[in-house]
């Protein structure tokens, strides 16, 4: 009996897979339903809550809060998107564990998302240096990790097609 999930064919595939592997592959494929249906949601509600606005006139270009809300919201569902994708290249078996890439590019969407939402005259000026400290520290590290797959990118000026 052969089905298939996520556009692959599992019969095949699950006959040559561990036990550890298996089990590894059903929560990784339980993590990206329950990520797509928060994912979903969160789009329906972004939805509801953008009319809700223009419906209103709250959606004034000249109110920060509004577009800030509308930004966080944005940058939420884009984080999920990303941790889903980061789930999808496993499950579809193209990398073994998820790539310490992914979860650095999904740390940096959260402090950019921290940033955007981030009410200034509230904060303390040790809370916004604590946030570019640590997207400063992230970003050298993605850097690195990018360097480290991709070495020519570390060359002599040489000019390389990196993947996106």
């Amino acid at each position: 009996m052969s089905f298939r999930l996520f556009g692959l064919e599992w019969n095949s595939r699950w006959k040559t897979l561990s036990i550890y592997e298996k089990f590894e592959q059903l929560i990784v494929s339980i993590l990206t339903w329950i990520i797509a249906v928060i994912v979903a949601v969160a789009t329906w509600q972004l939805i509801l809550h953008t009319v809700s606005m223009i419906r209103s006139h709250l959606l004034d270009p000249r109110d920060s809060q509004a577009f800030q809300s509308l930004f966080g919201m944005v940058l939420t569902l884009l984080i999920a998107l990303e941790f889903k994708h980061s789930l999808m290249v496993v499950l579809h078996r193209q990398r073994n564990v998820v790539q310490t890439r992914s979860v650095i590019l999904i740390a940096l969407l959260a402090i950019v998302r921290r940033f955007i939402v981030l009410d200034l005259y509230q904060t303390g000026p040790s809370t916004v240096a604590a946030l570019a400290g640590a997207a400063l520290a992230l970003g050298i590290v993605f850097w690195l990790v990018r360097s480290q797959e991709y070495p020519d990118v570390m060359g002599e000026g040489q000019k390389t097609n990196l993947p996106s």
